[in-house]
């Protein structure tokens, strides 16, 4: 896409040209708004004709100006056209990249030279930045205290560069140009984010040279580069003597770990105050409490948004916790008990008790594939289903039917729950239940002993087959029976020699354990914990514990 850039303040912002007409001035109806009273109400229009953008002026007070030459009628545009609009500076780009080769390439208000000859450079200054204090001590002392007092307290990455080179222009009162390039993580590329020019009015791009750029990346030092026009031995390469840079520097950014954050490029153009080898000692010096605020601030805006994270993660949990039931209901002859602790912020595991219109209860159990925000979201959705559907349905054959086809429905490859769904009739003491891909239920009888259901009856997880003949068993519920549902959270959990908590342990302190619902599943619960020995839990852990009193 077209753009035109305008340098404001040491900063490049990008106006996107759209097709047709770009109608620029300063009224607020303008496609690109200046304010500057210099600029007429509509002061010029950039428009699109085929593959190549116009601009014409419209009239205007002060004229419109293309590379310095005023603007009669419309004109075409080419890449890096400097466009002129009273006092305001635009540069265009096109949609057509420019060519690398020994042309110059252009990142906003920043120009490279594509060259790969190292004859520019003159000097290197390596070493720790407290070496370079050795030599001229208080004058290096003196341009890191500068450093230091103007970007304390300054958070802000978009501010700290500007100030770092306004700092920089006034240590070196014999800078024309600078900027600051930063390395962009996704595509290891320096990109510009900060440049400035000793003359207000100067609409020339800041210069670097590719080869520069990368021996300082490489090396991690400091480049001094002397006068490439004027000395015979940079003859050799025509690109970089094009530059017609007098004097420059070039230095790294390094964060503590020692990689390269980015670089700060300085040049004159001034034959007569060329920069010297004391002059990139102070630089280096200077460079290592600019990196260090640069990466505290970078370091602080992660801070930041992780905090915003971690709130509106703490937000999806209440949500989640909403979902599932405040309290067991109250019925005559029977008693719940449930426990959830997801691994995460919020989890995948589910429960709920539902009380249906006729006096029966549902009790839905599941366990969705994952953990985390993804298992959370199939989650909540699970639990939207189970309740709309259990609200009309009754029936555990046609509910769960119900219940796999809306989760079949959009479903998202690789995301399954294993459920459980339980019809309670605690008039006739009867049960109806349903396996989908869950490990059966550990039932404790009256005289102690365990039972669990066949494997047989099992069936696939929600999710994966729709209309998938799910098995319905009908169960009488006796005096004194418990029935304990979990997820592999319990049964997996693991202690820090890495052995599991286990299903056997599991039905051993069942089976030694009362009756009780409320006993048995708090014993649980701390049976796991103590096994676990205080080691993060790597996943949901969630346990339902229902029976009939004796």
């Amino acid at each position: 896409m077209a753009k035109l850039i305008l340098l404001v303040q040491g900063q490049a912002k990008t106006y996107d040209l759209k097709s047709g007409d770009n109608v620029l001035g300063r009224l607020p109806d303008c496609d690109i708004q200046i304010d500057s009273n210099m600029v007429s109400r509509k002061h010029a229009r950039v428009f699109s004709k085929g593959t190549d953008f116009l601009i014409e002026d419209l009239g205007s007070g002060n004229g419109t100006f293309v590379n310095g030459q005023k603007v009669e009628q419309p004109q075409t545009l080419k890449t890096n056209d400097r466009i002129k609009l009273g006092p305001v500076l635009f540069r265009f780009e096109g949609e057509k990249p420019i060519i690398s080769g020994t042309e110059e390439t252009s990142v906003g208000a920043v120009s490279f030279d594509s060259g790969e000859g190292t004859s520019t450079i003159t000097g290197r200054i390596g070493g720790s930045a407290l070496d370079q204090l050795d030599v001229k001590p208080a004058e290096k002392l003196k341009a890191v205290l500068e450093i230091t007092k103007s970007l304390a307290g300054t958070i802000d990455i978009d501010k700290i560069l500007p100030k770092l080179l306004d700092t920089l222009f006034g240590i070196f009162p014999h800078a024309d140009r600078g900027c600051v390039l930063l390395l962009d993580n996704k595509t290891q590329q320096m990109i510009p984010r900060a440049m400035k020019h000793r003359r207000a009015d100067a609409d020339e791009s800041v210069k670097l040279s590719r080869t520069i750029l990368k021996s300082v990346i490489e090396s991690k030092e400091t480049i001094l580069s002397a006068d490439a026009s004027s000395d015979s031995k940079f003859n050799a390469s025509e690109s970089i003597s094009s530059l017609a840079i007098r004097s420059m520097m070039c230095a790294p950014l390094l964060g503590l770990n020692g990689d390269v954050l980015g670089v700060i490029n300085i040049d004159t153009q001034n034959p007569l105050a060329q920069f010297r080898a004391d002059d990139a000692q102070i630089l280096t010096a200077v460079a290592v409490p600019a990196a260090l605020a640069y990466e505290g601030a970078r370091l602080l805006q992660s801070y930041v948004e992780k905090q915003k994270q971690d709130n509106e993660m703490a937000i999806a949990s209440n949500v989640q916790l909403a979902l599932l039931p405040e309290s067991m209901p109250e019925v005559d002859g029977y008693s719940f008990f449930a426990m959830y602790e997801s691994a995460q912020a919020v989890g995948g595991d589910y429960y709920d008790v539902v009380p249906l219109p006729n006096g029966k209860i549902a009790v839905a159990f599941g366990d969705v594939a994952g953990k985390g925000v993804p298992a959370s979201l199939i989650m909540s959705r699970l639990s939207t289903v189970v309740r709309s559907v259990t609200e009309f349905l009754d029936d555990a054959g046609q509910a769960i039917e119900k219940i796999n086809g809306h989760m079949c429905a959009r479903a998202v490859e690789g995301r399954f729950a294993t459920f459980v769904l339980i019809i309670i009739d605690p008039v006739k003491h009867t049960m109806s239940f349903v396996n989908a891909g869950h490990m059966s239920p550990i039932i404790r009888k009256s005289d102690g002993t365990l039972e669990e259901f066949p494997d047989e009856i099992c069936g696939v997880p929600l999710g994966v087959v729709d209309g998938y003949p799910y098995d319905v068993v009908m169960r009488d519920i006796h005096p004194g029976e418990t029935f304990v549902i979990y997820t592999d959270g319990v049964s997996e959990a693991m202690n820090a020699a890495g052995d599991l908590y286990g299903i056997e342990t599991l039905r051993n302190l069942v089976q030694k354990e009362s009756g009780d619902t409320q006993q048995l599943g708090t014993k649980i619960r701390a049976d796991v914990r103590r096994h676990a020995g205080g080691i993060p839990q790597n996943d949901d852990i969630t346990l339902m514990v229902f029976g009939r009193k004796a």
